[in-house]
């Protein structure tokens, strides 16, 4: 502690205006240049969904109407008085308006950064350095659009809000998919290599706890979003997904697949399985009818909740684990590289060596960031940024339920518009899943390696 002390107080200034290597201390490991800078633009965006989240907390939601001209009745802006009473869900408008400025600070960056190509770009210095002015740039944007006028703001960014979550799902199944190809790639490489069953038992029984709770998930499903009368949109799409998960696992497993795939099996069919019936289930938790949908909340322009049931929360438990699923993969974005050269090439990243940052570090002793993007960038810094964005549109959906308001702005509601997207989004992954399972036999002249 004492040192990172000493170190703050003779390089405060230069660490603020200054480059990701300077953010280390000398009681900190050594680590690359760019995974520190895309790990501190990570939590911008996890400090921005902190914000919102807190937004939303009831007891502050009321606190917002004190913000001027941010609803009827509060003070105008440049004069004009709003026109809309917004006292009933304040928090979803602040979590747009953070979703926006969020959005717009990457979109910024992701324009910015294009085409370069090393950290001998004069730009690289912006893409890591300065945070202390990237801070203020992100408060600015964020009080600037706590002052957009309410008009058709909300109505089109639920637009863009889709949109971007729809993509970022897909980098989602993406990276899902990388990982349960690298988990069951590790775990026989390592069964192998030492001649344990143990490997192998680890793996039938992660498998088969992945089924059961996909199979017990679904059974759920059937229970609390179908009834025996009813909610017919419901059960076919329970149906198609079930079908389409039955289908993927007997793929994976077809001698064809096992003889241009030796790695593919059960494990990554029950990984993405249960990423489906996920999917399915936050869908399902958007159906805007209250008998099919347990867990639907009207909410209108008074903040009460209009519902057969006392409701105790504003989220329901998908998006919470939606929440969860955002953080790990903004983190699996920001220190990973892929193990695959294909994903790679698909998320714009490489795997690079130390270089001599690395070893110039390890002869002086010295703990610190080094500078492993002289020769060329480690991942694309505006796909980086994009990334970001869709995660931050994505992350704003969420926390709002993807419900939007109605065309008189006094009542939330759930639209068909959200469960025809993440149902889609399911669908375009288990295609995508199977593409990774067939390609080497459409085209055996490519290396898939």
């Amino acid at each position: 502690f004492g040192c990172c002390l000493e170190l703050s107080q003779t390089l405060q200034v230069s660490c603020l205006c200054g480059s990701a290597p300077c953010l280390l201390c000398g009681c900190c490991p050594s680590a690359r240049n760019s995974t520190i800078s895309r790990l501190l633009f990570t939590f911008f965006l996890f400090l921005s969904t902190l914000v919102s989240i807190i937004m939303i907390i009831p007891g502050v939601e009321k606190e917002l109407h004190k913000l001027p001209g941010f609803c009827r009745g509060s003070d105008s802006v440049l004069g004009v008085q709003a026109d809309v009473d917004c006292s009933g869900f304040l928090g979803h408008k602040a979590v747009y308006r953070m979703g926006f400025a969020t959005a717009a600070f990457f979109f910024l960056f992701a324009m910015l950064m294009v085409c370069v190509r090393s950290s001998k770009d004069p730009r690289a210095a912006i893409q890591n350095g300065f945070w202390f002015f990237k801070f203020l740039l992100l408060v600015g944007l964020t009080v600037g659009a706590f002052y957009i006028p309410d008009g058709s703001f909300t109505a089109v960014w639920f637009y863009f809000g889709v949109v971007g979550s729809f993509l970022f799902i897909l980098i989602q199944l993406i990276l899902l998919i990388d990982f349960a190809h690298s988990w069951s790639q590790l775990w026989l490489r390592n069964a192998g290599e030492s001649n344990a069953k143990g490997w192998y038992a680890a793996l039938c029984t992660v498998t088969f706890i992945f089924y059961a709770a996909s199979i017990a998930a679904i059974a759920l499903l059937y229970v609390y979003y179908t009834k025996p009368q009813g909610c017919t949109e419901g059960k076919v799409l329970i149906s198609i997904n079930l079908i389409l998960c039955v289908i993927i696992s007997a793929i994976s497993i077809l001698p064809k697949i096992q003889e241009a795939q030796p790695h593919s099996g059960l494990l990554q069919a029950s990984l993405i399985t249960l990423y489906t019936v996920f999917i399915t289930w936050s869908a399902l938790a958007n159906v805007p009818t209250q008998e099919c949908n347990p867990t639907l909340l009207l909410r209108n322009s008074t903040g009460s909740a209009a519902a057969p049931q006392t409701l105790t929360t504003w989220w329901d438990a998908p998006s919470i684990v939606g929440l969860v699923v955002f953080i790990l993969c903004t983190l699996f974005i920001s220190v990973r590289s892929s193990d695959h050269t294909q994903v790679n090439k698909l998320m714009l990243t490489e795997e690079s060596g130390a270089g001599a940052g690395a070893e110039a570090a390890a002869e002086s002793g010295v703990h610190r960031a080094y500078d492993n993007e002289q020769e060329g960038v480690t991942y694309s810094y505006s796909f980086f940024h994009l990334c970001l964005l869709l995660a931050a549109l994505y992350i704003m959906m969420t926390l709002t339920n993807w419900y939007r308001p109605d065309n008189s702005l006094q009542v939330l509601h759930s639209p068909w518009t959200a469960v025809w997207v993440k149902i889609s989004s399911s669908w375009a992954g288990l295609l995508l899943y199977v593409w990774t399972l067939v390609a080497p036999l459409v085209l055996p002249e490519r290396d898939f390696s």
